[in-house]
């Protein structure tokens, strides 16, 4: 199935189906409030079909947009935007620990008719201006099947610290909150995804029990409102993600169905871990957004098909 690409210079990159659907919208122009944690987003993300399957500045958290990589616990800073976690004090706004993400440029950007790939270069920077981390982000847009009904988003992060002492990535949970590990790339859906179904390979337990857990990928169904039809996301880790002799650290899924619909493929869910100057890690992920209520079955056959 053929794509079109849009770039507004400055702003975002859009992919519209060739049905006339756009599925994928990626923002790296600069958001307006500081303690949002200004970074780069995907959102609106879509199905085919036109079902939209990212929220956007939610009521309850308004630094959550759509698709985003963040760091909750890094350094002492805070690159996932909103309150920050205190241990014995709770969550508090603490403006001055928020961080960003710049946008440096495409350095690749290969736009074919059937597939988007680009390479984006940024610059974490902790809140008084100092610059902390380089990361080279690799955005893939492929196998938009029409008659499958399902198109896949691949999103790599190649970080290298260029500060003189470590980078130390923790989470909520390394900080002494109990299975609150969110932190790395992160998924918020619309609210017609609260209270949808999570399944993984070997397991139907639901989002309470995957929580923390392991595994190559999870999967959320759910039912829209407004229109009559289902949509079915999938998080998937390529092989090395989970390879203990190639990854920096393990990881863990953080997932909710309530109260709110999240998703995120942890990298330092109960345990930190340190980044030496001048050194860099990678991970690479890959989404499937899909009409129809997908079961384990046709989710492990279509991904058997999409090698990495």
């Amino acid at each position: 199935m053929t794509i079109r690409v849009t770039h507004t210079h400055g702003e975002a990159v859009a992919v519209t189906a060739a049905n006339g659907t756009e599925i994928l919208r990626y923002v790296y122009r600069p958001d307006p409030d500081p303690f949002e944690a200004r970074k780069p987003y995907a959102h609106p993300v879509r199905t085919l079909s036109g079902r939209t399957v990212t929220g956007y500045r939610p009521h309850d958290h308004r630094w959550h947009k759509g698709l985003q990589m963040t760091a909750s616990h890094l350094s002492g800073q805070n690159f996932w935007g909103g309150n920050s976690y205190v241990h014995g004090e709770g969550y508090l706004r603490l403006p001055e620990r928020v961080g960003s993400m710049r946008h440096d440029g495409f350095p690749e950007f290969r736009a074919e008719a059937d597939r988007l790939a680009l390479t984006e270069d940024l610059t974490w920077i902790e809140n008084g201006g100092e610059e902390w981390a380089r990361e080279v982000r690799g955005l893939t847009v492929h196998s938009v099947d029409e008659e499958a009904g399902a198109w896949a988003l691949d999103w790599s992060i190649r970080l290298t610290n260029t500060r003189s002492e470590p980078l130390v990535f923790g989470s909520p949970t390394t900080a002494g909150r109990e299975m609150a590990g969110y932190t790395g790339l992160q998924w918020r859906g619309p609210r017609d995804f609260t209270g949808g179904t999570v399944f993984a390979p070997d397991t139907d337990a639901g989002a309470g029990k995957l929580m923390g857990s392991q595994g190559p990928w999870l999967a959320f169904t759910t039912e829209h409102d407004d229109v009559d039809g289902h949509s079915t996301l999938v998080f998937a880790h390529a092989p090395e993600n989970l390879d203990g002799s190639s990854a920096i650290h393990e990881s863990h899924w953080f997932v909710r169905s309530e109260p709110f619909p999240t998703v995120a493929f942890s990298w330092a869910f109960f345990e930190e871990f340190e980044l030496p100057p001048g050194e860099s890690f990678a991970y690479r992920y890959r989404l499937l957004i899909a009409d129809g209520a997908w079961d384990r079955d046709r989710v492990g056959t279509h991904l058997a098909g999409l090698p990495w």
